[in-house]
């Protein structure tokens, strides 16, 4: 499994999880969270090797669907890019500031809280 597939679909289920049928939500943790093998979950899940393929198949389609309609995981990386670039930015100014920083300061403070959820 590609590092940079695994991460999308983990994103894209923390963003769209619920929206899952309870089965399609065990399939994508058994495979993307726990790393289980398609034998593996087919063991655990009681189905086919096959059915779990297309179970996974059929649930990630259904998260990039979700994507592409509302684009919340797209709009959150710019967010937190824009909030990265603004605390770099912010650190600048307050370095130059010197002793007069304390609003700065406190701007990055809000931007760093913003950034740590």
């Amino acid at each position: 499994m590609a590092v940079d597939k695994a991460a999308r679909m983990n994103l894209l289920y923390d963003f769209y999880g619920g929206l899952l049928t309870a089965k399609q939500r065990q399939a994508m943790e058994m495979h993307y969270q726990e790393d289980l093998s398609l034998g593996e979950m087919a063991t655990a899940l009681g189905i086919s090797r096959q059915a779990v393929h297309d179970l996974l198949a059929r649930s990630e389609a259904i998260l990039e669907g979700y994507e592409s309609a509302l684009g919340l995981a797209r709009k959150h990386a710019c967010q937190r890019a824009a909030l990265l670039s603004l605390r770099g930015h912010l650190c600048e100014l307050a370095a130059r500031a010197g002793g007069d920083a304390a609003q700065l300061e406190a701007a990055l403070s809000i931007v760093e809280g913003l950034l740590s959820d």
